[in-house]
């Protein structure tokens, strides 16, 4: 178990080298599980830079690898959270219970669906879609506090879920991960890049032809690498 932690950026990651290191890691952990790739190192303010760093960052991105590496850690691996969040169902469905958060209305019901599907021993507290306003806030947080759910997993898109993850925490100690678009992926209601795509490191890619809209944030990649090549990070 790996505990000294690298710094790019002042964004502190754990150099995890398995999957199975950090699903162990976890396993009586409070804390938010939290992604890190090249545009949340570029782009973080203050306050999540903070929630990162007191938490359990870890490398989802070919960049933080490379980042990683060049500050001497030749062991971490890339572990795409669109793939580690089943990982962790599938390791603690008969041991822990879990509240999901995120997506449209339908895509939240067709996850909820394949995961009973699939895992017929998960034991599934509630799940909520991703839209909701304060009053439908508050009754959330109500539950979460009085049902105590193990883990609760958002995808509600960066930095709304870490905020929003951060404040849970502080009302109700569990394991919290944030999971982006990984509903809709997982749901049918949305596609990941193909094998081919990922075996070469250009999700962000496949990404950007499919939304050519993303360019602008696409140009923090950019920076990333800039600060990377001239040891800025």
């Amino acid at each position: 178990m790996k505990q000294k932690k690298i710094a790019i950026n002042g964004i502190e990651i754990y150099p995890f080298s398995t999957c199975g290191e950090i699903l162990n890691f976890i396993e009586d952990q409070k804390k938010i599980l939290i992604a890190i790739n090249s545009l949340k190192i570029t782009n973080a303010t203050e306050e999540i830079r903070n929630i990162i760093n007191k938490n359990i960052g870890y490398a989802d991105g070919v960049g933080v690898i490379l980042g990683m590496k060049r500050k001497g850690c030749k062991d971490a691996i890339k572990i795409p959270g669109c793939e580690l969040w089943l990982k962790i169902i599938e390791k603690y469905q008969t041991t822990k219970s879990f509240y999901f958060i995120g997506g449209k209305d339908s895509v939240i019901v067709d996850t909820i669906k394949k995961l009973k599907s699939e895992y017929p021993s998960l034991k599934i507290i509630n799940y909520q879609n991703g839209f909701f306003d304060e009053t439908k806030k508050v009754e959330i947080i109500r539950e979460i506090k009085d049902k105590k759910p193990d883990v609760v997993m958002v995808a509600m898109g960066s930095p709304k879920q870490e905020l929003f993850m951060n404040e849970l925490l502080s009302l109700h100690p569990a394991l919290y991960m944030g999971l982006g678009g990984s509903f809709d992926v997982y749901s049918g209601n949305g596609k990941r890049a193909n094998g081919w795509w990922v075996k070469h490191n250009l999700e962000w890619l496949y990404r950007l032809i499919k939304q050519p809209h993303r360019i602008k944030s696409q140009l923090s990649l950019v920076k990333y690498f800039f600060c990377l090549l001239l040891k800025i990070y």
